[in-house]
């Protein structure tokens, strides 16, 4: 496991999109696995600017996203597709029919993990996936109790993610109560993983799931066990570790 250390959140956002942009680079047709959440927007800006300066390339690329909500249609400005089309998709080259996400409004759950798990295998698999870090150590919505060797799956979300997704809807009950996710078997299945974490009040859940022990009380624990995962945080997010990590 590599660690970047940032300056803060704008140097956070360019370091990653220096990641992925070399993916992008090197491998023109990439599967790129894709966030949703405040950290990654960044990210997505600098890209976004990088494309408009004629530096990339997206007109190759394939996407498959983390997770979508159950029952919210892409048209709702609070799924993911809509996030994604907002802060990436929309503003690039890319070829929609290759961004992939679950189907949100599929209401068999079985049969919406099932068409997800395939679109993934199909396009061959993930050459790099970008991942947020959430409180209580998820990543994707897979929460804590999960086991590692799951696929897609349709999860109940948490009081704890409800609480903390409310500020993006008009009231609690508008949250929807579950959302179809990468497993955590499919997310260890990319070649690369890159994570990026902001904030300090993400400095406990960073010592814990890259310091601490590998446990599915803490799912992105498992990401210590993967040959090639890159971290990048802020000081804030690194303010309880040893002062020497991330730094050159």
């Amino acid at each position: 496991m590599r660690i970047y250390r940032a300056k803060d959140y704008n140097d956070l956002s360019r370091k990653a999109a220096n990641i992925i942009s070399a993916q992008v680079i090197m491998k023109p047709n990439c599967v790129l696995g894709l966030a949703t959440g405040s950290t990654p927007i960044g990210t997505y800006q600098q890209l976004v600017e990088w494309y408009r300066k004629g530096d990339l390339d997206f007109s190759e690329v394939t996407t498959v996203n983390l997770d979508e909500y159950k029952g919210l249609p892409k048209e709702n400005d609070q799924s993911y597709y809509y996030f994604m089309n907002e802060n990436l998709f929309s503003k690039v080259n890319i070829d929609k029919s290759r961004t992939f996400l679950p189907d949100g409004m599929e209401p068999d759950s079985d049969k919406a993990c099932r068409d997800y798990n395939e679109i993934i295998h199909s396009v061959g698999g993930v050459d790099l996936q970008l991942l947020g870090l959430g409180h209580n150590g998820h990543i994707g919505f897979n929460e804590p109790g999960i086991a590692f060797e799951t696929e897609t799956h349709c999860v109940n979300l948490t009081e704890r993610t409800i609480k903390a997704n409310m500020r993006f809807f008009v009231s609690e009950s508008d949250v929807p109560r579950q959302a179809y996710t990468m497993g955590i078997k499919t997310i260890m299945s990319a070649h690369r993983i890159l994570i990026v974490v902001s904030g300090e009040d993400k400095a406990d859940i960073v010592k814990e799931a890259f310091f601490g022990p590998v446990t599915p009380a803490v799912p992105a624990s498992i990401l210590q066990l993967h040959n090639d995962v890159t971290v990048v945080a802020d000081e804030a997010a690194l303010s309880k570790c040893d002062e020497s990590v991330g730094r050159k």
